[in-house]
């Protein structure tokens, strides 16, 4: 444990890419495979079960601390991270001993918890905080709360992997790819020699992801090099199908089993041993519906027969990764489409396929584009024709154009701590827009501001607070801010009666009165023009 705290400290107190890299590779280099594992598992973003409620980890802290519940809570309410108001608040009282015990056996201690009867997980937990150091004590409590975020990509931490085991990176993200098990076994698998060949039959292959584009189109050179299609507002997947079992992957590694049961039916027809990329979309009459009903799908482990007639899906195809058992990522797109749209023609109507948008040149593509939001699409995607299928988001083949977002301009009402580096700053902010005389909440939004200007708001938070709800404050409705969204659509699930995806914060609007923010009819109408 003491090693990956020290880890942990260095790559949260670290801005610097390269270092980051060398600080990890280091790790690596020293750690056992059964910490490697773990510590791979965390850092990419995996967490374990929480195996004890905050509001007994707040009672323990009274207890370890000394202090009254009411300052505990006004502590956590002041810090807004439970993780690290214990930490402050309890303190080292045994220092004649050490810990010796490694990552993957504090794993299996923690794991252990639940089955543990009140008393004795009280007294561990009480015991872990007396004998455990700060940095130690923290990642402790940042695994119990379920919290543990740390300032690093997967990219980051294959590229730290590459430079310790001398494999490709590329290779270790495909390894890497789908329910990657945290073990010593799965470790030393990882990091084996290049032409071990593991790969399960289920297995995906790492997605290539898109990079915004910031120029002029033009700039990409001739308009033929390129492939045009529309930017679906969909599930990112892909599907499988091999050893005569089907399986759907999202790109964030998660196995889609039972959700889409229509897309796995159909994927029948599909020849075996072959990997199509595309996207999940609600869809009626060969046009795709808004998101919110997709989302109505996306929960739903097991949809019923309302919610599969309410929310039908489609798989639309647009790259094939594998046929026939034979990869192929370093074919070039152009080539891979064409045995896509062979493939597709023989599975029939199941997977239509994602069209080519036409335009000859730049300016009727530009032209192309906005018509993007009326057709339910975010825009276009530009693929270099010539492209293999890489790992990640690599600049330089394919891009997304998407429209201008929308924007209004909004109130902020409420604010609430960060976590990790941010966790003593306010920085997760809600925000209103009129309906009559009163503010109603519209959206939430935590980027788009810089350090200056988080420092800034932060202090003037702390100043003009008017009431507080655990760690959320209230503050004087005077503060306007531009935000941007990409899409909005009605719903019933929220008190304006709208929802915005992926808000964000355009500026701070220190030239607005919050009298001349925007009022909800003006997001009501946005919402009811056809998709």
């Amino acid at each position: 444990m003491k090693a990956f705290a020290a880890l942990y400290a260095e790559l949260d107190a670290s801005t610097a890419t390269r270092d980051k890299i060398a600080a990890l590779a280091a790790y690596f280099r020293r750690a056992a495979a059964a910490d490697g594992a773990w510590a791979l598992h965390f850092l990419s973003g995996g967490r374990l079960k929480r195996t004890v409620g905050p509001a007994v980890l707040r009672e323990l802290a009274v207890r370890a601390s000394g202090y009254p519940a009411w300052l505990v809570e006004d502590s956590y309410a002041h810090v807004g991270d439970l993780a690290e108001t214990i930490t402050l608040l309890t303190r080292r009282r045994d220092a004649t001993t050490e810990d010796p015990r490694p990552l993957h056996q504090w794993v299996d201690e923690l794991r252990a918890l639940p089955a543990l009867a009140t008393a004795e997980r009280d007294a561990r937990v009480l015991a872990w905080w007396a004998t455990l150091e700060d940095g130690e004590r923290y990642v402790l409590n940042k695994l119990l709360t379920g919290a543990l975020r740390v300032g690093v990509s997967q990219r980051l931490v294959v590229q730290a992997l590459a430079e310790t085991s001398g494999l490709p990176a590329d290779l270790l993200a495909q390894r890497l790819a789908g329910h990657w098990r945290p073990t010593a076994e799965a470790w030393r698998r990882l990091l084996a020699a290049a032409d071990v060949d593991e790969a399960r039959s289920d297995q995906p292959y790492p997605f290539f992801l898109a990079a915004p584009l910031d120029d002029a189109p033009s700039a990409l050179g001739p308009r033929a090099d390129w492939l045009a299609e529309w930017k679906w507002d969909g599930i990112r997947a892909q599907l499988i199908r091999r050893a005569g079992t089907v399986a759907v992957w999202s790109r964030g590694d998660e196995r889609l089993d039972g959700r889409f049961p229509e897309i796995e039916r159909a994927a029948a027809a599909l020849p075996d041993g072959c990997v199509l990329d595309g996207e999940i979309l609600a869809w009626r009459d060969r046009a795709p519906l808004p998101f919110g009903v997709l989302q109505k799908r996306i929960g739903r482990l097991k949809p019923g027969p309302k919610t599969l007639a309410d929310a039908p899906v489609v798989f639309l195809a647009y790259d094939l990764l594998e046929i026939d058992g034979a990869d192929l990522r370093t074919v070039p797109l152009a080539e891979r489409r064409a045995r896509l749209t062979a493939l597709l023609a023989v599975a029939g109507d199941p997977f239509p396929m994602s069209p080519a948008v036409d335009g000859d040149d730049w300016p009727t593509l530009a032209t192309a584009r906005e018509t993007a939001r009326a057709r339910g699409t975010e825009g276009l995607m530009l693929k270099r024709l010539a492209s293999h299928y890489q790992v990640g988001r690599r600049r330089g083949d394919w891009f997304k154009w998407k429209v201008d977002p929308l924007t209004i301009d909004a109130v902020l009402v409420y604010a609430q701590a960060g976590h990790g580096r941010r966790a003593n700053l306010y920085t997760d902010y809600t925000f209103a827009v009129w309906r009559g005389d009163a503010l109603v909440p519209v959206a939430k939004a935590y980027s788009g501001l810089d350090d200056a200007e988080i420092a800034r708001l932060d202090r003037w938070i702390r100043a003009h607070t008017r009431e507080r709800f655990g760690p959320v404050r209230s503050v004087d409705p005077v503060q306007v801010f531009e935000l941007a969204f990409e899409g909005i659509q009605a719903s019933g699930r929220h008190k304006a009666g709208i929802a915005v995806r992926f808000p964000r914060i355009l500026r701070w609007r220190l030239d607005k009165p919050a009298s001349e923010a925007d009022r909800l009819e003006t997001l009501h109408a946005l919402a009811a023009r056809p998709a």
